[in-house]
């Protein structure tokens, strides 16, 4: 028996479906950690998560198998056991699970009981459950190994407490979610950590995955619910933490307690963070986008700049006839600011020859949507044509108060491989452009200082696709319309209850029919970073055609 314990918590990124190269960056963590007894991986990270139906092919299950026996194979060189996630097959049946590897062979599996099915996960149409763990002995040490979502309810861990297990470690997959830091600590992690009287190692992965980026911000909870350690939050780390035996139990010492990004740093780091693995990963020499003068534009060329460098953002202004010399100023000063490349590739022979093209077909009709759509569908072809000529890939760059309206132009400024801004309302842009012009986010590789002119955050938004418009002609004031759309989409609310909270019936009745009307728009939008609990696409899975209005 013994009374001292060194376990590494290896907070690391990981590729889906990467088996060797994920394997060897574990291989890689393990020689850092030499000297501790147990270095942690988070969940499934041989294979990648969430690894979606992939995790259905035989050629990644058989693979993911060979690479345990050889991570198992490297543990007997006497150094630190490994406790791996990966996934299992067990009388037919597919289980997300650990392993801990020692002394050259897998000394013990253990499989996730609580399978999580709602928003971002879907594991139950993957995974079978595995039944109520036991602890594994290790270095004569009761180690229960909770996975993820089985600290989420309380029976998992209150029975490792009653089979003997002296502390907990808990592999996660946790992605981001504003605020979740918090839940996870509080809501969470030192609910369990008191109720079971142990103390508790939360481990996460960090970096990007498609729709889902994950903070890391891993942690650790002593049995009274003090904090001893807290890794950073949007970077990789391996951390060593030491553990003794007292006349009460198990406690970890106290270790670096790291500051996490405060709001809405943790916004803007979740967006560089998720399109700097989607760009890399995805194998783009870098990104080209559509800088209009305006805030939205502006913000996702900063957003860019800071994910992969200026040097690999293109940004080309195209302007019509309805661009003001304002929006020419602000892009120019705009791109100055961020050091991207720039270009102004107007728009005007194109909207003349497609209005010309027309012309015949139009006859009688009065100039509406339709023409003013035109512009927009001709940057969306000149963007794409840059993009497969050259190799960036096109960022678009609506938000979400937009997107749930329809007040986009599909086939036009919704066309591209990425979104940055699909999860964040307007008026959570404004906040975060006026945080970044006064700031530098830690992972940043953008340049100090502002990033766009001041007039960008402070003028009326506009589209510039008729004279004088406005964004306030079509939609209410953004303030209140974000309100609106937080009811109507992350809430669930009835058009009747927020009307008893003080909106107009008349304006939540419109915007629940657009929110509704423009689901079609939304199915064919290009994936962005999930920042909210009810994001389009993963979490919100609403059926194109229905006739049911709460109004």
């Amino acid at each position: 028996m013994v009374d001292t314990l060194s376990i590494t918590l290896a907070q690391l990124n990981q590729v889906v479906g990467d088996l060797a190269g994920n394997a060897a960056a574990m291989l890689a963590a393990r020689e850092r950690a030499r000297g501790t007894d147990l270095i942690v991986f988070p969940e499934l990270h041989l294979i990648g998560y969430p690894p979606e139906d992939l995790i259905l092919k035989p050629a990644l299950i058989e693979r993911a198998a060979a690479e345990l026996q050889t991570l198992a194979a490297a543990t007997a060189d006497g150094g630190p056991a490994m406790l791996v996630g990966s996934v299992f097959v067990r009388d037919g049946a597919l289980h997300n699970g650990v392993a801990l590897l020692d002394q050259g062979k897998i000394a013990a599996v253990r499989f996730k009981h609580e399978l999580p099915n709602y928003g971002t996960f879907d594991e139950v149409r993957l995974f079978q459950p595995g039944p109520l763990p036991e602890p594994i002995v290790f270095r004569g040490v009761m180690i229960g190994v909770p996975i993820c979502e089985d600290i989420w309810q309380p029976d998992v861990c209150r029975h490792l407490a009653d089979f003997g297990a002296e502390l907990l470690i808990v592999p996660n997959g946790s992605p981001y979610e504003i605020d979740k830091d918090t839940l996870r600590i509080d809501g969470v992690a030192k609910l369990r950590a008191v109720d079971t009287r142990l103390p508790l190692a939360y481990l996460n992965r960090v970096g990007g995955q498609d729709e889902l980026v994950f903070d890391g911000a891993s942690f650790v909870i002593n049995g009274d619910g003090s904090l001893a350690v807290q890794l950073a939050d949007w970077e990789e780390q391996v951390v060593e933490t030491r553990w003794t035996r007292t006349a009460t139990g198990w406690r970890c010492d106290r270790g670096e307690v790291a500051k996490l990004a405060d709001h809405p740093e943790d916004i803007y780091c979740a967006m560089v963070l998720a399109l700097r693995d989607y760009v890399d990963r995805n194998r783009f020499p870098g990104v080209v986008l559509g800088l209009s003068g305006g805030i939205d534009s502006a913000i996702c060329a900063a957003i860019a700049a800071d994910a992969l460098g200026p040097e690999r953002v293109w940004a080309v202004m195209l302007p019509s006839r309805f661009t003001s010399q304002e929006s020419l100023d602000d892009a120019t000063e705009c791109a100055r600011l961020i050091g991207c490349r720039y270009d102004t590739i107007p728009i005007g022979p194109a909207v003349e020859a497609f209005t010309g093209m027309l012309a015949p077909v139009f006859a009688g009709r009065a100039p509406d949507l339709a023409e003013e759509n035109l512009q927009s569908r001709i940057r969306g072809v000149t963007l794409m044509g840059l993009s497969n000529k050259f190799g960036p890939m096109l960022l678009t760059t609506g938000n979400k108060s937009e997107m749930s309206v329809g007040y986009a132009t599909i086939y036009g400024d919704m066309a591209g491989g990425y979104n940055p801004l699909k999860d964040a309302y307007k008026t959570t842009v404004f906040a975060i452009a006026r945080w970044r012009n006064a700031h530098r986010p830690k992972i940043g590789l953008g340049p100090e200082g502002p990033v766009m002119p001041d007039n960008i955050i402070t003028k009326p938004p506009t589209a510039e696709l008729r004279e004088n418009q406005k964004d306030s002609d079509s939609l209410p004031p953004y303030d209140e319309l974000d309100a609106i759309l937080l009811g109507l989409v992350e809430h669930e609310k009835s058009v009747a209850q927020l009307v008893s909270e003080g909106f107009a019936h008349g304006t939540v009745a419109r915007i629940e029919r657009l929110l509704n009307l423009a689901e079609y728009k939304r199915r064919q939008a290009p994936p962005g970073v999930k920042l909210g609990s009810r994001n389009f696409g993963r979490d919100r899975r609403y059926p194109i055609t229905h006739a049911f209005r709460s109004a």
